[in-house]
């Protein structure tokens, strides 16, 4: 699993500052999300093409690995990411980039509203945007409203909820077009008892599917008004054609059934 290579990689000795987030992901419980995040991300982002895809926040862990564009690179003020710069001031031309990961991104930051206004300015048109997110309609939720911001991650994130999420992405112009719900089981810390609420996956995406303590969504920059120009030389012809003369009956014509 993803835990182990993690760790391996230094996820839980990682050399100066750095995400509180990441290095609970190094922990059984962050494991748990983690694992079944990436397989969502790994799901969503296996079909987007184009040229550029860049993953803002959590550098340290690569969210877009089965994605097949060309150049991508990750984005954050920690160490470990490829360009050092805040989410809300994207070193980037706008409509430049095919692809952007946000995991946890959002709720990370004290302006998440304005960094994934940030995401929808260098995406190009039909561009895609996949966001991941503590559910607030779960015991996830329940959990941190009793557990002091003081504890640390995930607890002292800004949950974001999915309707919320969803308007955002709205207004900027963005449809969705993919999501899911995941990590039904409570929020144990020890492995043991995640282990023995594995059933609860199943059964939660049966019975209670929005409960989940996760959420991935995916969705597509739509721009509006767009319209296609045709070349010079269709736009030619046509005029001509619409200039040219209507053919009129010569009176010669007219003479001979006189």
């Amino acid at each position: 699993m993803y835990r182990q290579s993690f760790l391996q990689n230094g996820g839980h000795k990682y050399n100066g500052a750095r995400s509180s987030l990441s290095g609970w992901f190094s922990t059984a419980q962050g494991a748990y999300v983690l694992d079944w995040e990436l397989a969502q991300f790994d799901s969503a982002v296996e079909d987007v093409f184009g040229f550029r895809a860049v993953q803002i926040g959590l550098p340290q862990v690569d969210f877009l690995r089965q994605n097949r564009i060309p150049f991508r690179f990750s984005l954050a003020l920690e160490p470990g990411a490829a360009l050092a710069a805040d989410p809300l001031q994207l070193p980037l031309a706008s409509q430049s980039v095919d692809l952007v990961a946000l995991p946890h991104t959002l709720e990370e930051h004290a302006h998440p509203h304005e960094v994934l206004r940030e995401a929808e300015r260098v995406l190009m048109p039909e561009g895609q945007v996949v966001i991941s997110g503590f559910n607030t309609a779960s015991l996830w939720r329940m959990r941190q409203m009793f557990t002091a911001r003081r504890a640390g991650a995930p607890w002292d994130l800004k949950f974001i909820g999915v309707l919320r999420l969803r308007d955002w992405l709205r207004v900027l112009g963005f449809e969705l077009n993919g999501g899911k719900f995941g990590c039904y089981a409570p929020p144990f810390r020890q492995a043991l008892w995640l282990e023995r609420f594995a059933f609860m996956e199943k059964a939660g995406a049966r019975w209670w599917p929005i409960a989940g303590g996760v959420y991935v969504v995916r969705a597509v920059k739509r721009t509006h008004g767009m319209r296609l120009i045709t070349p010079a030389w269709r736009r030619e012809r046509a005029r001509r054609r619409a200039l040219s003369p209507i053919p009129q009956k010569s009176h010669k014509h007219y003479r001979n059934h006189e």
